[in-house]
């Protein structure tokens, strides 16, 4: 494998702007792990997806594996929105079943000129209140104080595929002046299990503003988190606010990066969340 074997899309894009650059690579089968990490390291993108054909079943499926520049992690949803378009350009649009290390999930793309337009339906979603320490330690980790938080939206402890902790603020300021040390940042990421921070703002309950600490993969900040907007909707949807079915999400602006992303919510606990959004060559 080569860099130049890589495709670079922007999942989540806002028109021909923003987006999260993903990595994507296809093949007839996937390489081993040692060389999928390295070529992620040497990408450098906070994510890059590998993704075979498993062995012809009754429903096709791609075998998809996400690597950070630092680790392997369980599930990538702006990853996974750039390898829907990847698939719709390569194969047509459709509908695509992707197996991952834990789960079975799906990816649609549908081409619209240069961008394509993506879902994904997300592993089952799960959440539960974040202990009193754990919200200290990261409140602190940012700058922030139990003043900064939105108490409508308690502390939580939210899986969408992956595990985050979600810390709701209640002012576009507190957002906008988030700051940490990476090192920091991965220490305590990786002691507690926590694959990245949903920092979030209500504009009103369907419009979120979100920022996304990514210290665990050796990333600062990612400018557009599906599997972050999944696990958080699925949490908006354990809290029982009124989200109407679903919420949109402007992420990145702090960034220079503003990135959009949809989320469709169900009424059964712990159901998939559909994520949505376009995705752009680079």
């Amino acid at each position: 494998m080569h860099p130049s074997d890589i495709l670079r899309i922007a999942a989540f894009s806002d028109g021909d702007q923003g987006g999260n650059p993903a990595g994507v690579w296809i093949g007839a089968a996937l390489p081993p792990a040692t060389e999928m990490a390295a070529l992620a390291q040497a990408i450098g993108f906070s994510e890059t997806v590998f993704a075979a054909p498993e062995p012809a079943g009754q429903h096709q499926a791609w075998r998809a594996r996400y690597f950070s520049p630092e680790s392997e992690v369980p599930f990538c949803g702006h990853a996974t929105i750039a390898l829907g378009a990847a698939l719709a350009r390569r194969f047509g649009d459709g509908r695509y079943a992707l197996a991952l290390n834990a789960a079975a999930i799906s990816v649609e793309g549908r081409k619209d000129g240069e961008r394509v337009a993506a879902s994904l339906q997300s592993p089952p979603t799960r959440s539960a209140a974040a202990p009193a320490a754990l919200v200290d330690a990261f409140l602190a980790l940012f700058g922030y104080t139990r003043v900064d938080l939105d108490e409508r939206i308690p502390p939580a402890l939210a899986h969408g595929g992956a595990d985050h902790l979600v810390l709701a603020l209640n002012s576009r300021a507190a957002l906008a002046r988030m700051a940490y040390e990476l090192d920091a940042g991965r220490r305590l990421m990786n002691e507690h299990g926590i694959v990245t921070v949903v920092l979030a703002w209500a504009e009103h309950p369907q419009l979120f503003h979100t920022r996304n600490p990514f210290a665990s993969g050796g990333v600062l900040e990612d400018p557009a988190t599906g599997a972050g907007t999944a696990a958080l909707a699925g949490y908006l949807r354990d809290l029982g606010w009124p989200h109407g079915g679903r919420i949109e999400v402007v992420q990145g602006e702090d960034m220079g990066m503003r990135s959009r992303l949809s989320a469709e919510i169900g009424d059964e606990p712990g159901s998939s969340i559909r994520v949505s959004g376009s995705a752009r060559m680079m």
